[in-house]
């Protein structure tokens, strides 16, 4: 082979090689903002969570597929002689669809709807929200053994069930987070 051929060669793997764990690698959910608080209305949870869609999931939203995002807190109480008490337990989800007659994303959550113009404005108001409360004054005592477990991501369980099959174990589908957080 020619010394030419040997170079491109050369270039090619090494493009490969810089390449190839940016491509394979998990779209990951970072939480910037984690603050539990108590207050007089109970335990209130503020998050703010920083993804961004990866391009197959955008274009199957773009095609019609609804999105399901869901957070979960559960509060819990450590027990040494049996498992740990569930004492509260709140959970939210968004529905995020795309509207191409009218080109506008719109966000469920609960029974009301928001319209928007763009999926980052669609997406900012997923990834926050602010004094959620997840449990009332008086289930969670001062006593140092509660805990919070919280998780928030893309619920694929919600999605039609040919593409939970054609999608499989796929990375870009698996936007999630998961955090644990002792209350005192």
């Amino acid at each position: 082979m020619p010394a030419r051929a040997w170079l491109w060669l050369g270039v090619l793997l090494a493009a490969i090689v810089v390449l190839w764990p940016r491509m394979a690698r998990a779209e990951s959910v970072d939480l910037q903002v984690f603050k539990v608080e108590r207050s007089e209305e109970g335990l209130l949870l503020s998050f703010s969570a920083s993804f961004e869609l990866p391009r197959s999931v955008e274009d199957a939203l773009i095609r019609g597929v609804p999105l399901h995002f869901e957070a979960d807190a559960e509060v819990l109480q450590s027990r040494w002689y049996w498992r740990d008490k569930r004492v509260a337990n709140a959970t939210r989800s968004w529905r995020l669809t795309y509207q191409p007659l009218t080109r506008v994303y719109r966000v469920g959550t609960g029974g009301l709807n928001q319209n928007f113009e763009t999926l980052a404005e669609a997406l900012d108001s997923i990834r926050r929200s602010t004094r959620w409360k997840i449990a009332e004054p008086g289930q969670v005592d001062d006593d140092g053994k509660h805990y919070l477990e919280f998780r928030f991501g893309l619920d694929t369980s919600l999605l039609p069930r040919p593409m939970q099959i054609s999608i499989g174990r796929e990375a870009a589908w698996s936007l999630s987070v998961e955090r644990t957080q002792r209350l005192n």
